[in-house]
């Protein structure tokens, strides 16, 4: 007979499987569909082992970005996902957020639920070197997937290089490197007419 434990991690596990079906508004690239909250996640964790080693005054602790990149948006398995452009929407979106943590994060044992629970918090806030590169990421990866697409979904919702430019910003306090590629990104897509200046 299986322990509790195994039965919890389990359930939540079988749970996970719904980022599969929650779709945001970038395109894959080479393709006609939305992305899903799985294969972004995968995507960033990729990001992160790879890019790590660009992030300013820091040493940060990989394998802590990668469980946070994994699980930060686990809660739009319940909150949906929010269109980063989106100001009314993003009205209700902590509150919608900490509910669905509440009930996920619970599904685990007591010492995972607590630890998973406090990386999404921290990831939200947004205040150590980790965090700020989780966040940092999670805003490239999108950048990445619209300009090789064309600027698609960018076109579809009228977003402007201003909007871009300012959801962006962070980046380069993070990793000037990183910051310099976002700038040379949106130049260029401008440039090309992906986005509208």
């Amino acid at each position: 007979m299986i322990t509790e434990r195994l039965s919890r991690q389990i359930e939540f596990i079988v749970e996970m499987d719904k980022m599969k079906q929650i779709y945001r508004k970038n395109f894959v690239i080479g393709g006609e569909r939305h992305e899903t909250d799985a294969e972004h996640s995968w995507h960033l964790a990729i990001m992160a082992v790879l890019l790590a080693e660009h992030v300013d005054k820091a040493q940060v602790d990989v394998l802590k970005v990668l469980k946070m990149v994994l699980i930060h948006d686990v809660v739009e398995i319940d909150a949906g996902d929010t269109y980063c452009f989106d100001q009314q929407a993003g009205l209700d979106k902590a509150v919608r957020e900490t509910q669905a943590a509440d009930r996920l994060f619970g599904l685990l044992p007591d010492d995972q639920a607590g630890e998973f629970r406090a990386l999404w918090e921290e990831f939200e806030q947004k205040q150590s070197p980790e965090a700020r590169l989780a966040d940092a990421l999670d805003r490239l990866q999108p950048l990445l997937l619209h300009y090789h697409t064309q600027g698609k979904s960018w076109k579809l919702n009228n977003i402007t290089s201003d909007k871009v430019k300012t959801r962006n910003q962070r980046t380069a306090a993070v990793a000037a490197e990183l910051g310099q590629l976002v700038d040379e990104i949106i130049q260029d897509a401008v440039r090309k007419g992906y986005l509208k200046k």
